[in-house]
């Protein structure tokens, strides 16, 4: 995460400690691996080499690929029949959404676990039906709210409602985690405001009304609009 935020922040002086970082988990990982007889950095530095030409073909091969969509339809063909022949191996089913990883953030693992039913068709035709997803799950979770007494419910419906949202960002091709980060930043931005103008006023957020904070909230989005404004013209 730490090496995202530095390639958003555009930080190449961020980055290249974070990278180094990075790089130090890798060694000291093959390190430990090595000592219990596993594999060695090398064996790590070869394997990831090997996989990069196996899947790139049309890179390092004679193959030929008509343009980045089809490139990413071979991309992730190829990566089925691996995992095929890797479960062959093991003896073990390989189904169509096997070895997402479980580690990944919940968005991000949604996100792929949604593409990769899309792939056999397990897909709405249009954006429409997953805003409709979307809406259909609130309500649920409105209904479990009201009776508020199953906290298992209500989870399962709030995981369900994050889960429809994030269908929609992929039909609209935007990144969940992206865009979660960029309303955390909103967030911290406007809070900001408020507690900046309270300070003036003397007072602090806990000795403020709802209704207060409220409205200075309201004022610092309209200050955000009209700056916004202001830079495009």
């Amino acid at each position: 995460y730490e090496v995202a935020d530095a390639i958003e922040r555009g930080n190449l002086g961020d980055l290249r400690g974070e990278l180094g970082d990075l790089l130090f988990q890798v060694v000291f990982h093959s390190q430990l691996a090595r000592e219990q007889g596993a594999f060695s950095f090398d064996e790590v530095a070869a394997g990831i080499c090997d996989k990069m030409e196996r899947r790139h073909p049309h890179v390092f091969g004679d193959a030929v690929i008509a343009d980045a969509a089809s490139q990413t339809v071979a991309w992730e063909e190829l990566k089925r029949r691996e995992r095929e022949a890797a479960g062959q191996q093991e003896n073990v089913r390989v189904g169509v959404l096997s070895g997402v990883p479980v580690a990944l953030p919940a968005l991000s693992r949604a996100s792929k676990l949604g593409k990769r039913a899309a792939q056999v068709g397990f897909e709405w035709p249009d954006i429409q039906g997953a805003l409709d997803k979307v809406r259909e799950e609130i309500d649920e979770l409105r209904i479990e709210a009201d009776h508020g007494t199953d906290r298992t419910a209500i989870e399962a419906e709030i995981g369900d409602v994050l889960f429809s949202v994030v269908n929609v960002c992929r039909y609209l091709k935007v990144d969940p985690e992206r865009a979660l980060r960029g309303a955390n930043a909103k967030f911290e931005r406007r809070f900001g405001y408020v507690e900046d103008q309270l300070r003036l006023r003397g007072t602090t957020p806990a000795q403020s009304t709802l209704e207060e904070m409220d409205e200075l909230w309201e004022e610092g989005k309209r200050r955000e609009f009209r700056a916004a404004g202001d830079g495009q013209r």
